[in-house]
């Protein structure tokens, strides 16, 4: 019988080599991100794959999973045990080898396997490791199955059995990259800075971008695990500075950075300027949904009010579905409410067809940006981002806040701002106009100035964005309110960015 796990080892010990070490709190709500070699040890890795594998059987999934890893210096070797763990449950494993995440989605399709587990810690630091995982493509793994497979492997309630097997793809990025430029060129020639962090889209976004008719110039995608120079995460402004910086001294037509498991890309128009992802996707959805009939977008609590508010996407009959924040959340609601497209203020973007397979792909949502500039010819990205109504927005800020502590902090933040709202009290000094409390709380006043608090899902961290559609002064003075109420609570720590 293999042993239970424990929740922590001391590392150069018998035990520690010995037996499997897996910290609870790994178990996030929708994906599985642990310290490797402090919070999971191989064989900790090893009992995932058990698990994952038992969880399958008892689903009714057919015993057939994809697999891959992202590049950094232990990510093949976790995959490996992940590997022995899952062919000890009898599951037939097919390797695509180093990849992103998306071609992983991409595989279950392609070589027809219900099953997922993409080994990547996407753009969190180096030291992090951890699994995306899903039995129903193109969805991954939400809270219920999280909650399950936390059980079994803490439980040490496996089903081993006979059956399991390893295949590994030969030369698969190749179809992959086959299936992405297998359409005309782009009709406009375009520069394109391509910014990768030194993360795993550098082995292959600027090969797809060339291939669609791109001139591209290369920005930190040679491959190297100890990212040198920032964390590959286009929604960090270290990385967002660099793509403005390469874009100045260029004359290039666009900057689209990559995350480390490419899953997201970051956008920096011509005169080099950052545009978050949320009001890119809403200069996405006034270019789709010109040429798609009343379409839906799913758009996660975190992102811009312009969703209901653009006058064109009003014009246009656009639909608008406010939603949890979080790449499963997500995903799951765009395949099951039908929407076109979902837009996640992180970068993770999600197209249904005809433009995508309902999962989250950096290049499939760059392609879509190309394909906006293609059909505007004498449009800028400039001209088109500084055609919305202007707002001011903040970017992600995420102080810090223990795994253990922040869902009980973010649940007292709710009740202070619903509290706020039965008395009539003020926030950032006008009255609350609503509150959305599907993820966190979103809070917005009469102005339609709004700030946001919710738990990180992968990180010891909550999240707080502001914006308004008035002032910088009205967003900084909502910042204010909200940072003063996380500030009674001193578990809050400080934030990795600010105003």
């Amino acid at each position: 019988m293999f042993p239970k796990p424990q929740p922590s080892l001391k590392p150069n010990t018998y035990a520690y080599e010995s037996g499997p070490m897996v910290k609870a709190t790994g178990f996030r709500e929708y994906d599985a991100r642990w310290l490797f070699e402090k919070e999971i040890n191989l064989m900790g890795i090893q009992a995932l794959g058990m698990g994952i594998g038992t969880l399958m059987h008892r689903m009714g999934v057919r015993p057939a999973i994809v697999t891959g890893h992202d590049f950094r210096g232990y990510s093949a070797s976790i995959k490996m045990a992940l590997v022995t763990g899952l062919m000890a449950a009898g599951i037939k494993v097919h390797d695509i080898g180093l990849a992103m995440s998306p071609m992983a989605y991409f595989a279950q399709f392609e070589l027809d396997v219900p099953a997922v587990a993409m080994v990547t810690a996407s753009h969190n630091d180096n030291g992090w490791t951890g699994v995306k995982m899903g039995v129903n493509r193109p969805l991954t793994f939400g809270p219920d199955e999280m909650t399950k497979l936390k059980d079994v492997v803490l439980n040490a309630d496996f089903e081993l059995r006979e059956g399991g097997g390893y295949i590994f793809v030969e030369n698969f990025p190749e179809r992959y990259i086959r299936d992405l430029t297998n359409r005309p060129k782009l009709k406009r020639k375009l520069k394109v800075v391509c910014a990768c962090g030194n993360g795993t889209a550098g082995a292959f976004a600027p090969g797809i971008l060339r291939a669609l008719g791109c001139d591209v110039i290369e920005l930190d995608t040679e491959l190297d695990h100890t990212f040198p120079k920032y964390n590959p995460n286009p929604e960090d402004l270290e990385m967002l500075h660099a793509m403005r910086d390469e874009v100045l001294k260029t004359g290039a037509d666009v900057a689209l950075g990559f995350d480390g498991d490419g899953d997201r890309c970051g956008v920096v128009d011509n005169e080099g300027d950052e545009i978050f992802a949320d009001k890119v996707g809403v200069m996405l959805a006034r270019d789709l949904s010109a040429v798609h009939d009343k379409p839906t977008f799913v758009v996660d609590v975190k992102s811009t009010g312009l969703f209901v508010t653009d006058p064109v996407l009003i014009k246009n009959g656009v639909k608008a579905d406010y939603w949890k924040t979080g790449h499963s959340y997500m995903k799951r609601r765009v395949n099951e409410s039908g929407a076109l497209a979902g837009f996640e203020k992180s970068g993770h973007y999600f197209f249904n067809k005809p433009i995508g397979r309902g999962y989250d792909d950096g290049l499939v949502s760059a392609i879509a940006v190309l394909d906006m500039l293609d059909r505007s010819p004498d449009k800028s990205m400039s001209d088109l981002k500084n055609a919305l109504p202007k707002t001011w927005g903040s970017p992600t800020m995420s102080p810090h806040c223990a795994d253990e502590t922040k869902y009980g902090i973010v649940e007292k933040v709710v009740k202070h701002f619903e509290d706020a709202q039965k008395s009539g009290a003020q926030v950032a000094g006008q009255k609350i106009r609503d509150l959305v409390t599907v993820n966190g709380v979103r809070v917005t006043v009469e102005d339609g100035t709004w700030g946001l608090v919710r738990a990180s899902s992968n990180k010891p961290e909550l999240v707080v964005v502001v914006e308004s559609p008035a002032s910088e002064a009205r967003m900084r003075e909502m910042f204010a309110a909200v940072d003063g109420v996380l500030r009674t609570h001193p578990e809050v720590g400080a934030y990795n960015q600010t105003l």
